[in-house]
């Protein structure tokens, strides 16, 4: 979905002249937001694109990180893939059990004090995250027919243990 869609589907849920005037800003701007930019004039680089643009320049995620934040979600990051047709499904699909599994000892290793500490919580939120981005990573081979890519993938588990046991 390009940007301008977004926009025009976020509009459909507000009232456009709403947004004009909370924003202060033209209602034909906001119209042109929602329209598909174009040589011969029409539509108009909305908001999206140049904070997209912003993250190129910059390189930073964070502005993102804290978009997600600001609409009560969390970002994770999807793992790059060129498909090469290297069907090695089954590796793959045990690799990602297995991955499941490290977070679940992580919380249970965690949970055996009847309590859970902000390091652990923050542990196993980083356990989470790599595990959702792995994930993601397997779901996108699954979509190109290429399991050989997950070997690429940096696997949750490495690095060095998180928690100890007490």
């Amino acid at each position: 979905m390009e940007s301008h869609e977004v926009l025009r589907n976020a509009f459909s849920k507000t009232s456009p002249k709403a947004v004009a005037s909370d924003l202060g800003i033209s209602l034909s701007l906001v119209y042109k937001w929602a329209e598909k930019q174009s040589d011969d004039g029409s539509g108009s680089r909305n908001p999206l694109d140049r904070l997209l643009k912003i993250i190129e320049l910059s390189d930073d995620l964070r502005i993102v990180e804290w978009i997600c934040q600001q609409s009560g979600g969390y970002f994770v990051r999807n793992p790059k893939s060129s498909s090469q047709k290297a069907y090695q499904v089954l590796p793959a699909t045990n690799e990602i059990v297995g991955q499941f599994s490290a977070l679940l000892q992580e919380i249970s290793t965690a949970a055996l004090d009847h309590s859970i500490t902000k390091q652990e919580a923050k542990d196993i939120r980083e356990c989470w995250d790599k595990l959702k981005s792995y994930a993601e990573g397997f779901v996108r081979c699954c979509e190109e027919g290429d399991y050989d890519q997950m070997l690429h993938i940096p696997k949750p588990s490495e690095g060095p243990p998180r928690y100890q046991v007490k």
